[in-house]
C-alpha cells in the first residue's frame, strides 16, 4: 500500500476541569482557540487530509471553524479516545490512508517541527503503534508510560497501581500517536471500557499491539513542553505564557525592538515589520500588522489593525478592525473603532473615538472628539469637543465635511449633514443644515450680557 499519512484531532470532549460549560478546544490562547493550534500545525504537514472529532457542543465547534468543513467527524457519545477513533475510523479508511497521526485537540503547543520529527522516527523504525512520551517532573492526570522486559503499555492515572504496574519510568503519554491503520483496525473492536473511568481508551492500543505481535515504539521526547495538553485553567495559562514567549522572542530574532518583553503580548497571526518598536505592557491580536518605522507606547490593544509606515501611536489607545496609513500618529488616549480609517498624515489626539469614519490625509482631530459615520476630508480641523451626532434613535447618518474645512471647538453636527470646503464652523454651533464651500457657519445663541445681582 502506498505510503500516504492524515491526521486526526480530537476535539469532542467537554474539559469538566476547566468548569466550564463551553467546549474546551475553544477557550483561547492569545486570542485563538487552541484548537487552531492543532489544526494549523497539522494542516501544514498533511494539507486536506485532516479531521476533527468533534461531539460535546459540537455546533459551537464546527461554526468556530468553518474552514474544516467537510472533514469534521461526530462522536455523538463520548465514550472515550478509543471510541473517537472507532467513529473516525470510515472516514479516514474511505481516503484511503496508510497511517494516521492522533492528537489531542486540547495541545496547543505542538508544531509542524515536533510532529514532523515524531513521525520520522516511528516510520524509520517501521512502528505499527507508536506514541509520544515525555518526561514530567508532575505527571499529573497523565497517562504513566510502563516499561517491563522490552515491553511498553500505557496506564492511565485514574488506573495506575505502583504494586501491579511497578516502578514508574519517570515518562508519561503525550497523547500523539502514529497509527498503521491496515494492522490496527482489527484491534479496535477489542478495545474495553472495564477501567474506572468506563472509557475505550486509545491508549489501549499499545498493550494490544505488544500482545498481537505489532511493532509498538515509544518515542520519548524528553521535557519537550510542545506536547504539553490543557486540562485546567491552571494549565491553560502556563501554556499561554509558553506561547507568548515563543512568539515574542520570534519577532526579536526577526529584528522587532520590543521593550519590557515580559509584559507584551503578540498573537500569533500579527505580523510586525524589522525594525518596528513596541514597549510592553502592550496586547496585539488578530491579523493586525505594522509597516516599517512605525512604534507603539505601552498600553496600547490592537487587533485586526493595519498600522502603516512610520505611525506613531502613543500610550493608551485601543483600536479595532481599522487602518491607520503611513505618517499618522494616533493618541494618546484614542480608540479607534471598527471601519475606522487615518490616511495619510492624519493625526487623532487625547480621547478622540472614530467609528466607521474616515480622516482624510492631513487632517486633525487633536481631543475631546467623536466621529461616527463621518468622511472627513484633507486638511480638516476638528475642533476639541466636536461631536458628529449620527444617530436619530432609529438609524445611522452620515456626516461629510469637505477639505480644508475648519470645525470650531464645541461643535455638533447633526447628521445627515454636509460641511462644504473652506468652510468654516464657529465655535459651540449646532449645525443641522447643510453649509455650502467657503462659508461661515454659526448655529448658537447671541451672547447676553447683564449686570450681576
Amino acid at each position: 500500500m502506498t505510503q500516504r499519512i492524515g491526521a486526526l484531532a480530537l476535539a469532542a470532549g467537554k474539559g469538566t476541569r476547566m468548569r466550564s460549560d463551553a467546549p474546551k478546544v475553544l477557550k483561547t490562547l492569545l486570542g485563538k482557540p487552541m484548537l487552531w493550534y492543532v489544526t494549523k500545525a497539522l494542516a501544514t504537514l498533511y494539507a486536506a487530509d485532516v479531521w476533527t472529532v468533534i461531539g460535546h457542543r459540537a455546533e459551537s465547534v464546527a461554526a468556530a471553524f468553518p474552514e474544516l468543513a467537510g472533514r469534521f467527524v461526530t462522536q455523538t457519545e463520548q465514550l472515550g479516545t478509543g471510541h473517537a477513533l472507532v467513529t473516525a475510523l470510515p472516514a479516514l479508511t474511505q481516503a484511503g490512508l496508510s497511517h494516521v497521526l492522533v492528537v489531542n485537540g486540547d495541545a496547543p503547543l505542538v508544531t509542524a517541527e515536533s510532529i514532523e520529527a515524531f513521525c520520522a522516527a516511528a516510520l524509520a523504525a517501521d512502528a505499527d503503534v507508536s506514541f509520544v512520551s515525555i518526561e514530567l517532573p508532575d505527571p499529573g492526570a497523565y497517562g504513566r508510560v510502563v516499561r517491563c522486559d522490552g515491553r511498553v503499555a500505557i496506564v492511565e492515572a485514574k488506573d495506575f497501581d505502583p504494586a501491579r504496574h511497578g516502578t514508574p519510568s519517570g515518562e508519561i503519554n503525550a497523547g500523539v500517536y502514529l497509527l498503521r491503520l491496515e494492522a490496527v483496525a482489527p484491534l479496535l473492536g477489542r478495545l474495553s471500557n472495564a477501567n474506572n473511568s468506563g472509557e475505550y481508551y486509545i491508549t489501549d492500543l499499545v498493550s494490544l499491539g505488544e500482545a498481537a505481535g505489532l511493532r509498538v515504539l515509544a518515542v520519548n521526547r524528553g521535557n519537550d513542553a510542545a506536547y504539553l495538553g490543557i486540562n485546567s485553567p491552571r494549565e491553560l495559562v502556563a501554556a499561554e505564557e509558553i506561547l507568548r514567549r515563543r512568539i515574542v522572542d520570534l519577532h526579536i530574532e526577526a529584528g522587532v525592538v520590543v521593550r519590557m518583553a515580559d509584559s507584551v503580548r503578540l498573537g500569533p497571526q500579527v505580523r510586525l515589520a524589522p525594525g518596528v518598536e513596541v514597549c510592553g505592557p502592550l496586547e496585539l491580536y488578530g491579523r493586525t500588522t505594522v509597516a516599517a518605522g512605525a512604534s507603539l507606547a505601552s498600553h496600547c490593544v490592537a487587533t485586526d489593525a493595519v498600522i502603516g509606515e512610520n505611525v506613531v501611536v502613543q500610550s493608551f489607545c485601543h483600536l479595532d478592525n481599522v487602518r491607520v496609513d503611513a505618517d499618522c500618529q494616533v493618541g494618546p488616549y484614542a480608540r479607534l473603532r471598527p471601519g475606522a480609517i487615518l490616511e495619510t498624515g492624519a493625526r487623532v489626539g487625547n480621547f478622540v473615538e472614530m467609528k466607521k469614519s474616515v480622516l482624510g490625509p492631513g487632517a486633525k482631530a487633536g481631543h475631546l472628539t467623536y466621529l461616527g459615520d463621518a468622511e472627513i476630508g484633507a486638511g480638516v480641523n476638528i475642533g476639541a469637543g466636536t461631536i458628529t451626532c449620527n444617530y436619530d434613535g432609529v438609524h445611522k447618518h452620515k456626516t461629510v465635511v469637505g477639505r480644508e474645512a475648519f470645525i470650531g471647538s464645541n461643535t455638533a453636527l447633526v447628521a445627515p449633514v454636509t460641511i462644504g470646503a473652506g468652510a468654516l464652523v464657529g465655535a459651540g454651533s449646532v449645525i443641522t443644515s447643510d453649509v455650502p464651500d467657503g462659508m461661515l457657519a454659526l448655529g448658537r445663541g447671541r451672547q447676553v450680557v447683564k449686570p450681576r445681582k
